[in-house]
């Protein structure tokens, strides 16, 4: 049975109080559910209920999600779960490059692209901060890491950003075509209709960026290219930002033959999750082969997302640790 102890937690700002709190309070069912301790919200004032322990990281969690605040990023779930997994891991913090909690929350602050309509999209993690900055100075990045960390969709923002910028002249988005281990079947209509089911997770992440209009037009355009995989065959991309989502799903061939489509002035982007790989049974990744091959080259870096960084429901993380736990 925990301790009977109780704390008071000022806010001094009405309208940082509102923004902490979340609609319906959701973000302190949060915090509860990260300290195990109990909040109740009474104006601009928290009262934290619990043991001693429970106590002090609420509190310590409190403030740190005030500072985020402050800074002007949105608090939600994913980011209370992440900054608590940070403050419970005080070691996470220097692994992941980042050297305090106020460090963190600076990163964390900055806009890495802000769309047509004015949305600000900032990395939400220290991982996927790192992971942007790799993009911004490497030729070649994979992102390698679980659902839901974000990979595909910073990688079309910064694609977005360096066509914005003129740094590349067209966007260049592929997928292996590989069925999720199910037989999708006969898909009626021409090869486009035919491929675009698994296309979908890009154009999801142009439109949230660009817009819906401003992306069909760059792709009526040929600005952006959205293709399978195998439509790479025979070509040389030259001034183009690359992307190569689940690449998980390719063979070692095919993972050699995208690699050194690379022409002048251009970079790539290769993301996957090697836990999740649907090729036939007895084929190799080629995305683990090139890790295992191309982990030393100069100019190709290798960022690691793990669970700390999805950024989707807070029940995705517990999943992804769950499944790496018990198989």
């Amino acid at each position: 049975m925990l301790d009977n102890y109780q704390k008071k937690f000022v806010i001094d700002d009405n309208s940082v109080a509102a923004r902490l709190f979340g609609s319906y309070d959701e973000n302190l069912r949060a915090i509860e559910e990260n300290c195990e301790a109990k909040i109740v919200a009474r104006g601009n004032e928290i009262i934290i209920s619990g043991s001693s322990n429970a106590i002090k990281t609420a509190g310590d969690l409190l403030e740190q999600l005030i500072e985020i605040v402050k800074s002007d990023t949105v608090v939600d779930v994913g980011t209370i779960n992440y900054t608590a997994q940070m403050l419970k891991r005080g070691a996470s913090i220097k692994e992941q490059q980042v050297n305090d909690t106020t460090e963190l929350t600076d990163a964390l602050s900055q806009a890495v692209f802000v769309t047509p309509k004015g949305k600000q999209i900032k990395a939400k993690t220290a991982g996927q901060k790192d992971y942007v900055n790799a993009i911004e100075s490497h030729d070649i990045v994979f992102g390698i890491g679980p659902a839901g960390t974000g990979k595909t969709y910073l990688a079309v923002v910064m694609a977005v950003k360096a066509l914005r910028n003129k740094e590349v002249s067209r966007i260049v988005l592929a997928r292996p075509a590989v069925e999720a281990g199910e037989k999708l079947g006969f898909l009626p209509g021409d090869l486009q209709e035919k491929v675009n089911p698994y296309l979908r997770p890009l154009y999801d992440g142009l439109y949230d960026v660009l817009g819906a209009e401003m992306a069909e037009k760059y792709m009526e355009k040929k600005i952006i290219e959205i293709a399978p995989l195998a439509y790479m065959r025979g070509r040389t991309l030259e001034s183009s930002f690359i992307i190569l989502d689940e690449a998980q799903n390719t063979t070692p061939e095919q993972m050699k033959m995208f690699l050194t489509r690379l022409g002048i002035a251009s970079q790539a982007v290769i993301t996957g999750d090697i836990t999740q790989v649907d090729l036939p049974k007895g084929s190799y990744s080629g995305l683990i082969q090139a890790r295992e091959i191309l982990s030393e080259v100069k100019g190709i870096s290798f960022q690691y997302l793990t669970e700390l960084d999805v950024v989707r429901h807070p029940l995705v993380q517990k999943i992804i640790r769950a499944y790496a736990e018990k198989l």
